[in-house]
């Protein structure tokens, strides 16, 4: 028996372009579609993978067309900032900020973010203990694990992560694999992780390969 139609895409990119200033186009046409579920971003070292993700996010200007949930929106709007969301851990603006100041950041522009699933994260990440600590003070791992920790609990239906493992230690990876598995259930979310390996025990709904550079 069929297991019914298939689920209507969360993210529909078409004829997507985008050059860096004087220089030949990184992207020219690039289309895709991703349904609910996990998604494994795969490009060799060039190909424009951190690129594509701040495109997608809305930090970088492109053209082409981009549907969200079925809606077609300027990927520079606020409607989209706020339904997509991904965090640069490096970002040296959140230098000042503790965990939970960065949380309230974030919820500023989610406001459907769970601020009882972020302390579920904090505590499985093992950040409770540095709570009263600003990110300049925590290590790369520590850093990143804060940020996680905001991005998970954000509620979007588009999460964007770039190398989310890197700098993470084996528990807190295995946080990391429960709490994506988790977001790959929900019917209205998709997850795109940029990676070059895909962790170890989570399944993945779908690749989306870009062309070597």
């Amino acid at each position: 028996m069929s297991g019914g139609p298939p689920a209507a895409p969360v993210l529909q990119v078409q004829g997507l372009h985008f050059a860096h200033a004087g220089q030949a186009p990184l992207f020219d046409g690039l289309s895709a579609t991703l349904g609910p579920g996990l998604h494994w971003l795969q490009g060799e070292s060039g190909s424009g993978k951190t690129t594509l993700l701040r495109l997608l996010a809305g930090e970088l200007h492109c053209r082409g067309l981009l549907r969200l949930d079925g809606q077609v929106l300027a990927a520079s709007s606020t409607a989209w900032r706020a339904a997509v969301c991904s965090i640069e851990a490096r970002q040296e603006s959140f230098d000042g900020l503790t965990p939970a100041a960065l949380m309230a950041v974030v919820r500023q522009q989610h406001p459907a973010l769970d601020e009882a699933a972020w302390q579920q994260h904090l505590d499985g990440f093992g950040l409770a203990p540095h709570a009263f600590k600003t990110l300049h003070m925590m290590s790369t791992g520590m850093r990143r694990k804060a940020a996680l920790a905001a991005v998970l609990a954000a509620g979007c239906p588009l999460t964007l992560l770039d190398e989310p493992t890197a700098g993470l230690d084996g528990p807190a990876v295995a946080w990391l694999v429960q709490a994506l598995a988790e977001l790959g259930r929900q019917p209205r979310r998709a997850v795109l992780l940029a990676c070059g390996h895909w962790p170890a025990g989570l399944a993945c709904d779908g690749t989306w390969a870009l062309p070597p550079p």
